[in-house]
Order: C-alpha cells, then structure tokens, then sequence
C-alpha cells in the first residue's frame, strides 16, 4: 500500500472512531509500527490528525467548539433531529459523549423543558444555552482521549441516579457483537450509564454499523432505539429493524 493510501485509511480510521492506536493500524496495514509513527508524525504536522502517545486523535473531535469541519456533520445534524422527536417534556435524560451529542445539546429546542445529566463537559456547555434544560453535569476523572468524566466517581453516581432515557454514541455497531468500544474506562462508564436508564437510544452514523472494536458495552437486546442518518427503511438497517426499534 502507498504512503498516500496508508494517510486515506488513517485518517478515514480517525474520523470514524475519533482515535487510533498504532499498534492496531500497524496489523490492519501490514506494515511496521515505526512506519505508522512517521505516518502519523506527518499527518500531525500538516495539522490533518493530533499526535498522541500510542496513537492519534481527531482534531475535530478534540476541539468541537473551534472547529466547523465535524465529520459528517450533516449526518449527525439528522440524528439529532430525530433523537428530540423521542423527548417529552418533563423527562429526564442521560447523555454520553461525542459529536454526535455534541450536535443534539446544539439543536435542542430552545422551548424544551428537560433535566439532562451528562458525563461530558463539552456536552453539558453546550445545553448551558437552553434555558428550558436542567443540566447536571456528573464528576469524575476527566478522560484526554475521550472527554468524559470516568472512573470510580463517575459510576458511584450513576449507580445512584434513575433516568427515562439514555442517549450514547458508539465506536461500534454490529448484529453479532453488539454495541463495543476500544477504551476500557470508557465502557465502564457505558455500562453504568445503561444500568441508570430504563430505556436506552443508541446513535451511530451508517459508516459505523456492522464495525466491530476490542471490547463489548452490551448486546442488542439492551437497545431501545437506533438512530441512524438512514432511512429506517434502509437495506443496511434491516437485520437491526428485527430486534429494536430503528430511526
């Protein structure tokens, strides 16, 4: 594979997963890790990708509130859209991070009475400038990769709390699998945040279904909702429309 094929790939990799390791890139490449780091070195300094240790990061991820250049904006404009048709007045929601749900805290509707909880700060400014939502932002360690709160902290008061719905972004999306993601703090806080929640809406942009990462969050038969970019009606969606409700 050439250099130029290698910086499509990685940078495709980023944009979907928000991060990449280079030990993974490395097997999935065919090529050594030593050829990855100068890949991701010149990716750095063009200003395409952030250098991290082990890896690298979405620069619009990493810095939402700066950036216009989301990837696939548009896409998660439309999940938003169909996220708040779930939300009644009155409820009470949990949402995860991500720009997913960066996007839904930016079009909720300025009339819309709800408590939010949230486990990411970026999510939690963002709702800040609606004056009808309540936003409980819930401590912890603050992630650099993920920029959410993690951590003993952070599941302690899930375990204490009760929502009517959650709403969290995924990594991974497939028939098989489930719901999975590549951060193990990250799951745990996943796993908590759906124990607190009696139903939960999972969202995912189409180029992220049927993927597969390290570690599972839970089964489809934790999902309430899958909201997509698609058309429910979509090919892609129909093996997923058999076990829960697709949006």
């Amino acid at each position: 594979m050439l250099k130029e094929e290698r910086h499509t790939y990685i940078i495709k990799q980023i944009n979907l997963h928000n991060k990449v390791l280079s030990s993974d890139l490395s097997i999935e490449l065919n090529v050594s890790e030593d050829t990855i780091r100068r890949d991701l070195n010149e990716l750095a300094e063009s200003g395409k990708v952030l250098k991290v240790y082990g890896g690298a990061l979405s620069k619009s991820f990493h810095y939402p509130f700066q950036q216009n250049d989301i990837y696939a904006r548009e896409s998660k404009k439309e999940i938003a859209r169909k996220v708040i048709g779930l939300i009644q007045p009155g409820m009470v929601l949990l949402a995860g991070g991500g720009t997913s749900l960066i996007e839904l805290a930016r079009l909720m509707p300025e009339n819309l009475h709800c408590t939010v909880f949230t486990v990411s700060p970026l999510v939690a400014l963002e709702l800040t400038e609606r004056s009808g939502v309540d936003v409980i932002l819930i401590g912890g360690h603050l992630s650099k990769n993920s920029h959410i709160n993690t951590g003993a902290l952070t599941i302690s008061i899930l375990a204490d709390i009760k929502v009517d719905l959650c709403i969290l972004g995924t990594n991974g999306l497939s028939l098989e699998e489930g719901v999975t993601d590549s951060d193990w703090e990250v799951v745990q806080v996943k796993k908590a945040m759906i124990k607190a929640s009696q139903k939960l809406a999972m969202v995912s942009i189409a180029e992220k279904l049927n993927s597969v990462q390290k570690m599972k969050v839970c089964g489809l038969n934790a999902i309430h909702y899958l909201i997509t970019d698609l058309d429910p009606a979509d090919k892609m969606l129909q093996g997923y429309s058999k076990t829960l409700t697709v949006l």
